[in-house]
């Protein structure tokens, strides 16, 4: 199964072992609606520590899952027909999302080319005086973009000609990444227009706590008052136990968090190695997440192919699913037609035979 965002590595033992305290404390109860002081207080060290960010506790929202936290602000911003801009190729919730809190997507196109990054000319030609939010997410998924600190300044000199415009910068991927520089958040590189960019981040990814459900957000006090408005409504308080153990992650050592960024390189190189070697197929090296994204238009445009009745990539991964019992994700599904979606958050001995199956697969697609 390459479809699936989540990393096959256990929690922390450290982290583990908080939630198991918890629960012998009988720390079982409700807490604060958007997340226990302790916590808030762990979060704005890990920002302060880690993205030089000095946040007060009436600036953070703790929720179930990143997801959450994204619809939470989501529901509590957004009027009847708002525009919210995505680049292409984006997670597959976002637009949804945004319909679903009565806004609109407004999609705009990244291609490969260049670099599956929004560029700054791209974004002044969409926005408009109904548009409330740019969505970035860096590293990304699907693709591992990283958006550098010069691609924030330069996304940032437009947003200044904008003022009702907002950011929301979804950070989860934030350790994922392969390069030697620091990350680059857009509240830190453009800190005037820190009044109107929301931070959201969480502990599933870096930690492998995706089952723990913590997520959470750095933005405006009034915006998290408004957020906090929405989750009581649906949610309540995120778990007790989880917020432990989040606590912990986010105090307690870090060395997990390289060691298993270290795996993900390898798994990587070891990916992107082996798409290059199926016939037809291209994946460039991506910089961040744990996902490769692969091009397969050479292999849709193949007669033999489409006489096989295979003419798009939903199509293709169908087949790779029926036929090859590998399970990957359609590039269509994130806004990419012609592309798929493999994770190796997975270990590299399912990769090696995920990606023999498949290159059987093409083979035998491609045979007179």
């Amino acid at each position: 199964m390459l479809n699936t965002g989540e990393p096959d590595f256990p929690s922390p033992d450290n982290v583990r072992l908080a939630g198991i305290g918890a629960i012998l404390a009988n720390q079982t109860r409700y807490t604060a609606l958007d997340g226990t002081p302790a916590l808030k207080a762990a979060i704005r060290r890990k920002f302060l520590r880690e993205n030089g960010l000095t946040f007060s506790d009436a600036e953070i929202s703790v929720g179930a899952g990143a997801k959450q936290v994204l619809f939470n602000i989501l529901m509590a911003t957004l009027n009847p027909g708002d525009e919210v801009i995505v680049p292409l190729p984006c997670w597959t919730s976002y637009l949804d999302m945004v319909r679903l809190a009565g806004g609109v997507p407004v999609s705009v196109s990244c291609p490969e080319e260049a670099g599956f990054r929004l560029a700054a000319t791209a974004l002044r030609d969409v926005v408009t005086e109904r548009t409330r939010w740019l969505l970035l997410n860096s590293p990304s998924n699907p693709t591992g973009a990283i958006y550098s600190r010069e691609h924030l300044q330069a996304l940032g000199t437009v947003l200044r000609d904008v003022p009702h415009v907002g950011v929301i910068s979804d950070d989860i991927y934030e350790h994922v990444r392969y390069n030697n520089g620091q990350f680059a958040t857009m509240a830190a590189v453009c800190p005037d227009l820190r009044p109107r960019i929301v931070i959201v981040n969480g502990v599933s990814k870096a930690y492998s706590m995706t089952g723990w459900r913590i997520g959470y957000a750095a933005a405006p006090a009034g915006m998290i008052a408004a957020m906090a408005v929405v989750q009581s409504q649906c949610s309540s308080n995120p778990c007790s136990i989880s917020q432990v153990a989040a606590i912990e992650a986010l105090d307690g050592p870090q060395d997990s968090v390289a060691e298993h960024c270290r795996h993900f390189r390898q798994r990587r190189d070891m990916i992107v190695d082996l798409l290059n070697a199926v016939p037809d197929v291209r994946c460039a090296c991506p910089d961040g997440a744990f996902y490769a994204f692969a091009d397969v238009r050479t292999l849709l445009a193949r007669q033999v192919v489409r006489e096989r009745g295979i003419t798009d990539d939903m199509a293709l991964c169908q087949y790779f699913l029926n036929e090859c019992h590998v399970a990957v994700v359609p590039g269509s599904c994130f806004g990419a037609e012609g592309y798929m979606r493999l994770s190796y958050a997975s270990s590299e001995d399912m990769i090696a035979r995920a990606l023999a199956r498949m290159t059987t697969g093409v083979r035998r697609l491609l045979a007179p």
